[in-house]
């Protein structure tokens, strides 16, 4: 299985996401999304739909989020 990531605007660094490129690691920003500006929630959804891990510096909103996704018996990560 390959690790595949997305990167919202808290923690989108070029080096870092250069690095992670030239390693050939599959990395998408939110800039490369268009997701530029747009909720925690729609983060988390945008990257449970396209099946990517999320990468965030935003501890405090995504663990609130992830709670509220247990409760509700929602899952945002692969069941395989």
């Amino acid at each position: 299985m390959r690790i595949r990531l997305y990167v919202d605007e808290d923690a989108m660094d070029k080096d870092l996401i250069q690095a992670l490129r030239v390693r050939g690691v599959d990395v998408i920003t939110a800039l490369d999304a268009g997701m530029v500006e747009r909720s925690d929630e729609a983060h988390l959804d945008y990257a449970t739909t396209q099946g990517r891990v999320l990468y965030s510096f935003n501890i405090a909103d995504f663990w609130r989020l992830h709670t509220a996704y247990v409760a509700s018996a929602r899952c945002h990560f692969s069941q395989s």
